[in-house]
């Protein structure tokens, strides 16, 4: 199993495979420098930017914010999905029929 690039392309040059039919040519050093061959030249201050003949003012988009607590973006697993059909159960001790607010169960003792 090779670990990285360098060691694939180097088991498929050992093996007689031509390489550059495995590596797409974005990421061939030809097509890097291709890239970066061209001159770039620094943005000049505002002092040199030319007026132009209309008003340019944008404002932030009119979005109305949504109200409440903001959902969490977690994606779900199965376990956190209940059945519509099972019956609610309490959350002290775990017994169908109530939820924890209609409990009768007594409390434990604080002794």
């Amino acid at each position: 199993m090779t670990t990285n690039i360098s060691e694939a392309l180097n088991m498929c040059r050992e093996n007689g495979f031509r390489t550059d039919t495995y590596v797409p040519e974005i990421y061939l050093r030809q097509t890097y420098r291709r890239t970066y061959q061209a001159n770039f030249h620094p943005v000049l201050s505002e002092n040199f930017w030319r007026d132009v003949p209309f008003n340019l003012t944008l404002y932030p988009p009119n979005i109305k914010k949504e109200r409440g607590r903001k959902q969490g973006k977690r994606f779900q697993g199965e376990m956190d999905y209940r059945n519509p059909n099972s019956p609610p159960r309490c959350g002290r001790y775990r017994m169908p029929g109530h939820n924890r607010k209609n409990c009768n169960n007594p409390g434990p003792s604080n002794v």
